[in-house]
C-alpha cells in the first residue's frame, strides 16, 4: 500500500494531481484506520500511468472517466476511444485552421502598420493602428 506521496513518486505525477484524481473519482483509495491517510495499491499505479498516457494523447479527465467506466463494466473501451480521438482530431483541425487565419490577419496587420505613423490620442481614436483594420 502506498501513500499519496509514494504513489506520486512511483507513477511520476504530482501529489496535487493524485489528490485531484481522488476528488473526481478516478482513484478510490482505502484509508489507513490509524491515521486516516489515503492508501493506494498497484492498480492505482497503473491507473495514474494510464491517465498520464491518455492525457498525453489529448484525452480529457472526463473522457478518461468514461474509459474507466467501460472497463469497470467489462466492456471494451476501444470503440469509444476511437470515437473520442476522431472527434478530438476534428476539433484540433478546426482550431488549427482558425489559428492560421488569425496568424494571417496578424501578419497582414503588422505589414500594414510598418508604414503607418504613430498616432497621438485625440479623443476620437483609441489606437488608429487597430482601428485601421477592417
Amino acid at each position: 500500500m502506498l501513500t499519496v506521496s509514494e504513489l506520486s513518486k512511483t507513477a511520476q505525477a504530482t501529489p496535487d494531481a493524485i489528490r485531484h484524481y481522488v476528488r473526481i473519482g478516478l482513484l478510490t483509495p482505502s484509508r489507513n484506520p490509524d491515521n486516516g491517510y489515503r492508501l493506494f495499491n498497484d492498480d492505482d499505479i497503473k491507473k495514474v500511468k494510464f491517465i498520464r498516457q491518455a492525457k498525453g494523447l489529448g484525452f480529457t479527465l472526463r473522457e478518461i472517466e468514461t474509459i474507466f467506466d467501460h472497463t469497470n463494466t467489462g466492456q471494451s473501451p476501444c470503440p469509444a476511444v476511437r470515437d473520442m480521438i476522431r472527434q478530438r482530431i476534428n476539433e484540433n483541425r478546426s482550431r488549427l485552421a482558425e489559428l492560421n487565419r488569425l496568424q494571417q490577419r496578424m501578419d497582414s496587420a503588422l505589414e500594414k502598420w510598418k508604414t503607418m505613423p504613430d498616432g497621438e490620442p485625440n479623443g476620437e481614436a483609441i489606437c488608429h493602428l487597430i482601428e485601421s483594420i477592417n
